[in-house]
């Protein structure tokens, strides 16, 4: 089974007609102001073609979570002005998704221009549990496109919701994979299947809890995994050691030690920070020093201690894994990477990435946010992920609807 790709439908002639896409524009924003708009540029190529051959282009996404009604928060206007300023084609925003507006716009599109519906998520039955629900918000989507239309899900970072604009719209339209879910997917068969190792993967973020079955389904896959940010606690912890204040979920440590133990058996080698970055508080100010993992509680503040990121011996230790690795994939910051004094973890791991010879995969979310707001260019990178939560359930081995209903 395949999927039918962009440059197929555009081989089948666009000219006049109008094509729905998905797209991911759910991007960060400071009141009015987008603070990265690295989901805005991965989504132009596709409307770009699509807007050159003449398409008449309807675009689909969400922003947040609104709680199914309109929202001002939660407009996608930030998104669209934006994209406007970065596109070479005359891109407009509707006022509201499948009402009066969008009908009037849509009809006035010309060939060769996009129009952005307001909020998919305005309308509670987007993400409805109940088909009927779905299927007809999804049928005054189709309607938009009149009757020689066809559908392209180019929002690899929506592809495992069965919402009505990533799943049943394709079930109504012929379907297409876009350019970048095609990519992602490709990019994602490399670290799952023929892997070029040695492949290592490393991983942050806050909880353990978020990246159980990840873990799960690596063990025996990746020869080393690096653990920091701050679910490295919770690791610590299953190894005996006083964690202080710092991040802990202790429901988990009984199924961390069991990751060990089937890791030790699979030759997969979990590699655990020596020394971390412990404050007097969560706080960008706060006083700090750097102390060994084994001895949170001998720090200067006791068990107040908080660890908020990991120490120079260990981004040294994950860096030199990293170089020699032929791949890797990198989800979750090392540290709260936000204020400056607790950030040079999560910045040793991406300048390491950029330095290795292998091919290297930034797996999205706030890995992405990271290396931006620190200072790396997307092009250091082998890839940088759009869908932080597609991707880990990918890796997960999970079933993504989005993807599964274009399969032909």
């Amino acid at each position: 089974m395949t999927s039918h790709t962009l440059n197929e439908l555009i081989a089948e002639g666009v000219r006049g007609r109008y094509i729905l896409v998905r797209s991911d524009l759910n991007v960060p924003l400071d009141g009015s102001t987008v603070t990265d708009d690295g989901r805005i540029k991965a989504s132009l190529p596709v409307l770009q073609k699509l807007t050159d051959a003449g398409a008449r282009v309807l675009v689909t996404a969400h922003l947040g979570r609104p709680k199914g009604a309109p929202e001002d928060k939660y407009s996608l206007r930030p998104a669209v002005d934006r994209l406007a300023e970065l596109a070479g084609f005359k891109v407009t925003l509707a006022a509201d998704t499948v009402g009066d507006a969008a009908k009037a716009a849509a009809a006035s599109l010309q060939d060769g221009e996009a129009l952005v519906l307001e909020n998919v998520r305005f309308d509670a039955r987007e993400t409805s549990k109940d088909d009927a629900e779905r299927g007809t918000f999804a049928d005054e989507l189709v309607a938009l496109t009149g009757g020689n239309g066809a559908y392209v899900d180019d929002a690899f970072g929506a592809v495992h919701r069965k919402h009505a604009s990533v799943y049943d719209v394709a079930t109504r339209l012929p379907s297409y994979q876009g350019d970048l879910v095609h990519t992602e997917v490709e990019v994602l068969r490399k670290l799952t299947a023929d892997t070029q190792r040695p492949y290592v993967v490393v991983l942050g973020g806050s909880k353990v809890s978020d990246k159980l079955a990840v873990i799960d389904n690596l063990i025996g896959k990746a020869d080393t995994i690096l653990v920091g940010g701050g679910m490295l606690f919770t690791f610590l912890a299953a190894a005996g050691h006083k964690v202080g204040s710092s991040l802990l979920e202790e429901d988990q440590i009984p199924v961390v030690k069991d990751y060990l133990k089937r890791a030790a058996d699979a030759g997969t080698e979990f590699v655990v920070p020596t020394d971390v970055v412990v404050a007097e508080k969560f706080a960008a100010d706060a006083q700090h020093e750097t102390v060994a993992a084994d001895a949170i509680e001998g720090s200067s503040f006791g068990a107040q201690g908080i660890g908020l990121d990991i120490g120079p011996d260990t981004a040294a230790a994950f860096s030199q894994r990293i170089k020699g690795a032929r791949t890797v994939f990198w989800n979750g910051p090392m540290g709260v990477f936000e204020f400056e004094a607790f950030s040079a973890g999560t910045r040793a791991i991406a300048q390491a990435l950029t330095e290795t010879e292998g091919f290297t995969v930034v797996g999205g979310g706030d890995s992405a946010a990271a290396v931006r707001t620190l200072g790396f260019s997307d092009d250091q990178f082998g890839h940088i992920s759009t869908g932080g939560g597609a991707s880990l359930e990918y890796l997960e081995g999970k079933e993504l609807p989005g993807l599964s209903v274009l399969d032909r």
